[in-house]
């Protein structure tokens, strides 16, 4: 028996929300009416259901990738694996780490075969899956933290640029890092492959064994977690700005690799008040009130 998930417009009559347990959708839709409305029907009937086919392989999505063996059925579980899969060989990574832009891209397609649009974008807590025609563009309101603490920049993604996914991880984020990030913002080809970029760029932000760093084994906060008892970040303190620096620096490294790879198309990297970026052209530095009154006013349009 099917999930009955939360499905509603928004009070701007603009925005679709799909609310099912963990899974937090904010959809919206370019084009002719009668097309936004079938993209939006379209949504809600893949939206349906959708938590109860991971369920049923949760057990095998919680599991580390085998970089090069998929056991998995589902579509969008077979995306997750295939999103982690290139870092599965050097590293400890689940599938979970891609569930976010994964189920925002299954929506999207969704949409997109339902009717044409001009401009659409699934928002999955922050992990967006875009679609943008020519002439079409998308402001992404980059946050110092997660959890949506402030505005710091906008990241403007235009119709020929080749991103079409965003995601944020860090230790202030909805999943555990490993890492000490306040915040790593991706742009990558897709949703799904943002999302698992974001974690590893999380998780290379980082100060091993650094005393003001507290950690606790996953399991111990949330005993299903796929992380097993691997610590992960719970608090930092104050760091000098050469640590900062150096764990910016660790991240930077690793972000650098992944974008010579095409794995990433760039990255923004934040801690304790210093932000390093990463290829991105489309990354602008809000140097104004003005500039950042009007980018927060798209990013929350948008």
């Amino acid at each position: 028996m099917k999930r009955r998930p939360q499905i509603a417009l928004l009070a701007d009559r603009r925005r679709l929300h799909l609310q099912d347990g963990p899974i937090d959708l904010i959809v919206e839709a370019k084009g002719k009416e009668v097309d936004v409305q079938a993209a939006y029907r379209a949504a809600a009937r893949r939206f349906t259901g959708l938590l109860d086919e991971l369920c049923e392989e949760l057990g095998e999505l919680r599991r580390a990738a085998d970089p090069a063996l998929c056991t998995l059925k589902g579509v969008v579980a077979r995306r997750m694996h295939a999103a982690v899969a290139p870092f599965a060989g050097d590293c400890f990574i689940t599938p979970m780490a891609a569930v976010a832009g994964s189920v925002a891209e299954e929506i999207l397609g969704a949409m997109l075969c339902a009717s044409q649009l001009t401009r659409a974008y699934v928002n999955n807590g922050g992990d967006i899956a875009l679609h943008l025609c020519d002439g079409e563009q998308f402001t992404v309101g980059l946050m110092d933290r997660p959890d949506g603490h402030g505005l710091l920049r906008t990241m403007m993604i235009h119709a020929d640029d080749p991103a079409r996914g965003i995601a944020t991880s860090g230790r202030h984020g909805r999943s555990f890092s490993l890492g000490i990030a306040d915040a790593v913002t991706v742009v990558a080809r897709t949703a799904s492959q943002a999302d698992a970029a974001a974690t590893i760029i999380a998780n290379a932000v980082n100060l091993h064994g650094h005393p003001a760093i507290v950690r606790r084994p996953a399991n111990e906060l949330q005993p299903d977690s796929d992380l097993g008892a691997r610590l992960v970040t719970r608090a930092v303190g104050e760091l000098s700005d050469h640590e900062i620096e150096e764990a910016l620096e660790a991240g930077n490294q690793c972000a650098r690799e992944l974008l010579g790879a095409g794995l990433i198309e760039g990255a923004a990297l934040r801690l304790q008040g210093e932000t390093v970026v990463v290829g991105a052209r489309t990354v602008e530095a809000l140097q104004s009130p003005e500039l950042h009154n009007r980018a927060l006013e798209n990013a929350m349009h948008d």
